[in-house]
């Protein structure tokens, strides 16, 4: 094991184990130096590492704080190593999608009011009033970020809203038989958010599923490439989440 390694291990320890709490400052380095048996450089190299987790937080001129580990922010960073899978990987990973999105849809059915459907069926407006790929893009993820709001549970949200960026980074509405496909996703959406208006949690469970399932088809046929991105540009969504 490497020092940066055993560091950046004793430290999840002390935080795992509640030695160290949510929000609390971290001792000073030479006392975790010794502690650990690390160089500085070493504690250093961890705590970036812990940072860029999201499990700690540097603040300057007042020292590293342990963050409020809500598993929301926690589940997020896993944005970090999903975003590497390649298409075989992420099919995988859609097994998983299916089963929470439609819990996250039924629970959405239980507990939406008239002003959360209002919002779902104003999306799905927008969606098919614009040709513009990018927008569509736009207004699809808002529309299952919505269900996922309103199904009560931020750490689901979290976890199907990376699941859902990775497999946004395809493009399929450009494709030749992209205006088809974008139709189908449409009544998809109507569906589901019918489901969810009617309070009618087994269906909303169930469109919701049939909607991932199809995109998983549409990757397995058409394996689109992945869209190369612009070094200084965000990536521009293409795929139905």
């Amino acid at each position: 094991m490497s020092a940066v390694d055993k560091a950046f291990h004793g430290l999840r320890h002390m935080i795992g184990t509640g030695r160290l709490g949510a929000g609390e400052r971290m001792p000073p380095e030479g006392e975790l130096c010794e502690e650990l048996g690390v160089s500085r450089g070493s504690l250093r190299e961890a705590v970036r590492m812990l940072a860029a987790l999201g499990v700690v937080e540097p603040r300057h001129g007042s020292g590293t704080y342990v963050s409020q580990l809500r598993p929301e922010d926690v589940i997020g960073s896993l944005s970090l190593t999903l975003e590497l899978l390649p298409l075989t990987g992420l099919l995988e990973v859609y097994e998983i999608r299916r089963v929470l999105e439609a819990h996250v849809a039924a629970q959405a059915a239980a507990r939406c009011t008239p002003e959360s459907v209002e919002t779902l069926f104003s999306l799905i407006e927008a969606m098919e009033a614009t040709a513009d790929p990018t927008k569509a893009s736009e207004l699809d993820h808002r529309f299952h970020a919505e269900i996922a709001r309103i199904g009560g549970n931020p750490t689901l949200a979290s976890l199907l809203s990376v699941f859902r960026a990775r497999s946004r980074k395809y493009q399929v509405f450009t494709l030749p038989e992209g205006p088809e496909l974008r139709r189908k996703s449409d009544a998809d959406h109507r569906n589901l958010a019918t489901a969810i208006a009617d309070r009618d949690p087994v269906a909303a469970a169930g469109a919701a599923q049939a909607h991932v399932a199809q995109t998983e088809r549409w990757l397995r046929a058409f394996m689109p490439p992945v869209e190369e991105v612009p070094p200084v540009k965000e990536d521009q969504d293409s795929l139905p989440d």
